[in-house]
């Protein structure tokens, strides 16, 4: 049932007078004909509704609802792009987000328009799907036909998605993607994961993220698959889910599988339909958990979100690492400053990198690549390709047989006395102590000079921190060097995230040890963990005042 279009628009017309169900959303479902046909009524209320001259952008504020999917699929037969808008921002910063776009079309639901009270948003039609007014507009184009209504030119170089990034350092940049690159990764993930029509791809991350719609949606619509939607992500509905909509495929971001995994086990935890899961930043400890747990196999992959640089797992992929390079690209781990090629890794006892301070580096695609820039941003455009290559921003280090392992983003480097370390690294060490549910590591200033190591530990429900029982894990992690020992823990019930469910990192960084929550402590390497009391905070302030390094402190 899937076809091989060139093009996301040749996707969606495949699926005209396709009657299966292909598309479910809470006790709702429609066939493939029905989201064909909404698309193409959406395509032409587009073409009516856009000014001469506009950029075919449609800013789209919504939870994962079915309206998502149909404007997707209405944009791509209209020559038109979705710019995804991140409902967690807020204010000015919102409306910077939706004003970059340079839409002039703004598609949300009642449940956000409060976030677009006071916002200045001048020559830009706001539609609410979930009112009669929506309902009557588009029921006047539900005569239209696909590829009937366009606004640009159809093809593979037409952009399709606008996408922000997260936004980490600065303003979020929004990247962009064509038709032809959205319908390529389509086509690879069916390949490469064997999605058959008969498949349902349960989304539960957010739509308006690129792994939603790149390694979910792109690749369903791609083999004529199914689509179950969860307008938002919740682990304790993820199972009944699952189980509700026959669920085969899904995708993860982030600590989406920690926070699986802390759920209450069944005994019947097993029982479902899943045959794979796929996504980023589960680690070892936690992907073997899930495996264990729901029998399901989850698939650690790698791509730049902007489609620079891609990492393929192969069969003989060696425990913790992500895998080689796709065939053709031409991937290194380089020195940032020197562009040098870092040397291999090399193991010692238990998988312990034993030269991460020289292995460990930027990867960079030396060779071709799908990078398709920035919507108006040159600066972002020009610090992303150097000099023909790619730089990723991510921190990787090779082993001698050319496999990759993930060590983090460039932010997340730490310097330990005089030597550089990686906070997945050892996020994913303090992963295996059982009394955690979920582990972030970054970097606090040191008084004196460089990094020290602070680690926010979720304790598993109803759990006290035991200071002891930690400090002897610690101890019998071979693969654990003295200069990765945390100096603070933070303990809290659950792990910051952003809405994509990536860790909150600026957030915990900012607020390093001066934070509401318990912290402890070593006042130096050989004392045992102690609570972080006022005094102790007050006299570590002094110190940094006294060597003039205050002001790094919450940055």
């Amino acid at each position: 049932m899937g076809t091989q279009g060139a093009t996301v628009a040749e996707l969606v017309q495949a699926r005209w007078a396709d009657h299966r169900t292909g598309l479910w959303f809470e006790d709702d479902a429609s066939t493939h004909h029905q989201v064909t046909a909404a698309a193409a009524a959406r395509a032409a209320l587009l073409a009516d509704l856009l000014p001469r001259g506009a950029e075919p952008h449609v800013a789209v504020l919504l939870d994962n609802t079915p309206e998502f999917p149909r404007w997707l699929s209405a944009a791509a037969l209209a020559g038109a792009a979705v710019a995804g808008i991140n409902p967690t921002r807020r204010g000015a910063e919102l409306a910077r987000d939706i004003l970059h776009t340079e839409a002039r079309l703004l598609v949300t639901e009642r449940s956000q328009l409060p976030l677009l009270d006071g916002l200045e948003l001048d020559g830009i039609r706001i539609l609410v799907t979930d009112t009669e007014e929506y309902a009557e507009l588009v029921k006047g184009y539900a005569g239209a036909k696909p590829g009937e209504y366009t606004v640009a030119e159809v093809g593979p170089r037409s952009r399709i998605l606008l996408y922000f990034t997260s936004g980490s350092t600065g303003a979020p940049k929004a990247a962009i993607c064509t038709q032809g690159r959205l319908a390529g990764a389509g086509h690879s993930l069916v390949r490469f994961h064997g999605v058959r029509a008969d498949d349902v791809h349960y989304i539960c991350m957010p739509m308006f993220h690129g792994n939603a719609v790149i390694a979910d949606w792109a690749p369903a619509l791609a083999a004529g698959a199914g689509v179950a939607l969860r307008r938002r992500f919740s682990a304790s509905a993820f199972l009944s889910d699952v189980r509700k909509y026959r669920a085969t495929y899904f995708t993860y971001v982030g600590r989406a599988v920690q926070y699986l995994l802390a759920t209450e086990p069944g005994p019947d935890d097993r029982d479902n339909p899943l045959r794979v899961g796929f996504g980023t930043e589960a680690g070892a400890v936690d992907a073997r958990r899930f495996a264990e747990r729901f029998g399901v196999k989850l698939v650690e992959g790698y791509g730049s979100s902007e489609g620079g640089a891609s990492v393929q797992r192969t069969a003989d992929t060696p425990a913790g690492a992500i895998g080689r390079a796709t065939p053709g690209d031409d991937l290194a781990v380089v020195d940032p400053a020197t562009r040098a090629e870092c040397p291999p890794a090399r193991f010692g006892p238990g998988g312990r990198l034993l030269n991460g301070d020289e292995a460990i580096g930027e990867l960079v695609n030396r060779g071709r690549h799908v990078f398709e820039g920035y919507w108006r941003n040159p600066s972002a455009d020009a610090a992303r390709v150097r000099d023909g290559w790619y730089w990723t921003g991510d921190l990787f280090y090779r082993d001698a047989s050319g496999f990759l392992y993930f060590a983090g983003r460039t932010d997340d480097r730490l310097r330990v006395d005089s030597e550089n370390l990686a906070a997945a690294m050892i996020e994913n060490i303090l992963s295996r102590w059982e009394a955690a549910s979920a582990v972030a590591v970054y970097a606090v200033p040191d008084p004196v000079a460089g990094d020290q190591v602070m680690a926010t530990l979720a304790l598993r429900d109803g759990v006290p921190f035991d200071p002891s029982a930690f400090t002897a894990f610690l101890s019998s992690q071979s693969d654990l060097s003295p200069k990765m020992l945390p100096t603070y823990l933070r303990i809290v019930d659950r792990i910051p995230v952003t809405a994509t469910n990536k860790v909150h990192r600026v957030a915990l960084r900012r607020a390093g040890f001066d934070c509401p929550d318990p912290v402890w402590w070593r006042k130096d390497p050989s004392a045992p963990y102690a609570p972080f009391t006022p005094a102790d905070r007050t006299a570590l302030l002094a110190r940094y005042r006294t060597q003039g390094r205050e002001d790094l402190l919450g940055r």
